[in-house]
């Protein structure tokens, strides 16, 4: 059964509307993972959008038993804040200030060489990386010859996808590419746009061992509270 990571950031958002106090991402991460999450996965963007630096800060020195996976870009000063927090693990990810939300994976191919600076920096102070990537041969390749510990398939193909045929291309690909990767040696994890009603199919593919959501969650949390979403969101893992 794959565990699940939730992403606190759009608490952060809600929050950063007001530029206020409330509500706060650090006292919602503590109620996630005792509602049952594994892991929390907050993502500092270089625009500061939601999650802030004393947020990170903050959720290292409040996560000591649990999983913290930092999820940001390789920009260099992103990096030295990373550094300096030491979160358990570091996913990699691509970003353009214009998106609304991370639009596909790192394109570990073309920017191999910076990536593979940023890895060793990470390596140096023992911090786990993962390198969010599309399902492909290529970028799972590059990804291996860099020496990461796990990559993290990006979702949202088949989560946005609008036909039932797409839907099952996209499954079957993330499947076979699942299966690719951990024969390399690969810790697979899987995220981006998942939700109530589509994460049963990656559940079921057995390669995967974490799954990593947040948007839904938080949208399900205004209706029945933090705490009820998150469990509702272990238990359709669970069946």
């Amino acid at each position: 059964m794959p565990k699940l990571g939730v992403n606190i950031d759009h608490v952060a958002t809600l929050r950063q509307a007001r530029r206020g106090f409330e509500p706060d991402p650090i006292e919602a991460a503590l109620a996630c993972l005792k509602a049952g999450a594994d892991s929390i996965v907050a993502h500092l963007r270089e625009d500061r959008r939601h999650i802030q630096d004393r947020d990170v800060y903050a959720l290292r020195k409040a996560i000591s038993k649990k999983k913290f996976n930092l999820e940001m870009s390789i920009d260099p000063g992103i990096i030295d804040i990373a550094l300096d927090v030491k979160p358990d693990q570091v996913t990699l990810v691509p970003e353009r200030r214009q998106e609304l939300t991370t639009e596909g994976g790192l394109d570990v191919v073309r920017q191999y060489k910076r990536i593979e600076k940023a890895v060793e920096q990470f390596n140096r102070k023992k911090i786990a990386v993962s390198l969010f990537i599309a399902a492909d041969r290529k970028q799972i390749d590059a990804s291996r010859a860099l020496g990461v510990a796990a990559i993290e398939i990006h979702t949202g193909v088949y989560a946005d996808a609008k036909t039932l045929q797409t839907r099952l291309k996209e499954i079957k690909k993330i499947a076979e590419m699942s299966r690719y990767a951990h024969g390399l040696g690969l810790v697979v994890n899987a995220g981006h746009g998942l939700n109530y009603t589509n994460t049963q199919a990656i559940v079921r593919i057995p390669e995967i061992q974490e799954l990593n959501t947040g948007h839904s969650i938080i949208a399900r949390a205004v209706s029945v509270g933090l705490a009820k979403a998150v469990e509702e969101m272990v238990q359709l893992i669970k069946r």
